[in-house]
């Protein structure tokens, strides 16, 4: 039998195998970075410059001085936003899982389309249900006001046709400002018919002058006064603004002389009661004011006392008219026609989504605005890539955003309401390109801001410079603090400091834009 005789390697074998091993190293270092497989990694973290050095926090001021490096071993342990390596971030515990096959990133996509779209259908009913409440307010603050217009108006009848429009107006003033008087007018005699339609600023100035102007002799003729024939119509509103005003005791008082100031009216009234409040309308001219205002008393007895007494009662030459308020506070300040604030802010929202339907936005929702409603940042569906509502629950995709997506921050997203409507806003540019977008970008972001304040959410907005398909993408970075004051520390701290070798230009955002959805500013 032949024994195996084993080859001994020699010195030469040896030192050959090395050097060939050696030369295939950059080989294969180069193939490994041209395959796609490999991604170039940006320049991690704040504070970087150009070439991977870290300037000092004086450099920006020319003052570079050495300082120790902190290696993170000395200080306090803290647990909290910003402490950083206390819990695995998304990205680690990505890579320690195994990789998926086929079958199950289909699924996975399966998934997420699935939890996109109920999350759409979720927010787009409850939006409509708060649409319809809006409208419904809209509606019942439009029938409020049609009835105060009502009540301002009162009917003229049976007037000599001698008497001309200033007649009326100098008999009717006294009870209030007059807005308009429509006197009909018969184009064959050229004179008028006879009545006349007589609109007041306040609905107390007609009460009054109801009251006190029908039968009495104007130009020889007993004039006829009263409501328009269309009040009934809003009579159950009419009911409700007496209710209302019923829960305070507030007179109404007219024709006070010019030279009369508050002081003096209220030092006459309060003979009846304690007298709450004294407010006169105030003139264009300073010092000045209308002739009119209301009077507040702290009990109904009091009111009622001065009404009684102080009517057609002689001061300063004038003869004072006195009534009950009957409208509430709030109705009194909005007659002249128009809307309440929430009734604006809800027709303003209401209105930018119409406006947005119409220009063509199918595939994002801007963001609206409602007092006791949410806001829809983004629904953007595009091919892998899903932006959720900030209402739906979940992660957001990782990966390169596409130009126009934004991707908000999943912690600490609030509902916004009217107490909140007014944002904090910081924008950071030129901090990174639209190659240098990842995953991680937005916890550094979220990371580095939560040391100057509460970070409610991050926002990263790629904004294409043009039509074109090569045109330039721009990206910003939004980040909204609950605090005013917290933004503008943010912006002076950050303005001018290095990330990845860029300086970064941070600076306030307009509140009202950001909450419109407009990041283009």
């Amino acid at each position: 039998m032949a024994a195996a005789v084993a080859e001994v390697p020699t010195q030469e074998s040896v030192n050959g195998k090395v050097d060939q091993l050696a030369a295939q190293a950059p080989e294969e270092k180069t193939n490994g970075e041209g395959d796609g497989s490999q991604r170039r990694r940006r320049k991690r973290g704040f504070d970087v410059g150009p070439g991977g050095e870290s300037p000092v926090a004086g450099a920006a001021n020319g003052d570079v001085e050495d300082q120790p490096i902190d290696d993170g071993s000395n200080g306090e342990l803290v647990i909290g936003p910003g402490a950083g390596g206390m819990q695995p971030r998304p990205s680690e515990v990505k890579r320690a899982l195994p990789p998926l096959t086929y079958q199950q990133e289909e699924m996975l996509k399966k998934a997420k389309r699935f939890a996109m779209e109920q999350s759409v259908q979720q927010v787009l009913a409850k939006q409509q249900a708060l649409q319809q409440q809006q409208m419904s307010a809209l509606q019942t603050a439009a029938q409020r006001q049609r009835a105060l217009a009502l009540m301002c108006r009162v009917y003229v009848g049976s007037i000599n046709f001698e008497l001309r429009e200033e007649h009326v107006r100098q008999a009717f003033i006294p009870f209030g400002p007059i807005k308009k008087i429509d006197l009909s007018w018969d184009p064959l005699t050229m004179k008028h018919k006879g009545f006349a339609f007589v609109e007041y600023d306040l609905p107390e100035a007609a009460q009054l002058a109801l009251e006190q102007m029908n039968g009495v002799l104007l130009g020889g003729r007993n004039i006829k006064v009263g409501r328009p024939s269309n009040v009934p119509q809003a009579a159950p509103l009419i009911e409700q603004f007496e209710q209302e005003a019923k829960k305070y005791a507030r007179i109404y008082v007219a024709s006070v002389h010019a030279d009369l100031a508050e002081d003096d009216i209220k030092s006459v009234f309060e003979a009846f009661g304690k007298v709450r409040s004294c407010a006169l309308a105030p003139d264009t001219m300073p010092g000045k004011h209308k002739g009119y205002g209301f009077l507040e008393y702290e009990n109904q007895q009091s009111a009622t006392d001065a009404i009684a007494s102080m009517n057609l009662f002689d001061l300063g030459g004038q003869y004072l008219r006195v009534g009950r308020a009957i409208t509430p506070p709030a109705s009194a300040q909005t007659s002249n026609g128009t809307l309440p604030p929430a009734a604006a802010l809800a027709a303003a929202a209401v209105s930018a989504k119409i406006q947005a339907q119409e220009q063509g936005l199918t595939s994002t929702f801007p963001a609206i605005t409602i007092a006791g409603s949410t806001v829809i940042t983004s629904i953007v569906g595009t091919a892998g890539l899903v932006a959720l509502p900030t209402m739906a629950a979940g992660t957001l995709a990782p990966g390169t955003l596409a130009p126009g997506v934004m991707s908000t921050s999943i912690a600490a997203q609030p509902i916004m309401t009217a107490s909140t409507a007014l944002l904090a806003v910081l924008v950071l540019r030129n901090m990174v390109g639209v190659e240098d977008l990842d995953e991680e970008l937005e916890h550094e972001v979220t990371d580095e801001c939560s040391k100057f304040g509460v970070v409610s959410r991050v926002v990263i907005y790629n904004e294409r410079q043009g039509e074109e398909e090569d045109a330039e993408v721009i990206v910003k970075i939004f980040v909204e603090f609950t605090q005013p004051s917290e933004t503008e520390k943010a912006a002076n701290a950050l303005n001018g400091r290095w990330f990845g070798g860029r300086v970064i230009k941070a600076e306030g955002y307009d509140e009202l834009k950001f909450g419109a959805g407009d990041l283009s500013g």
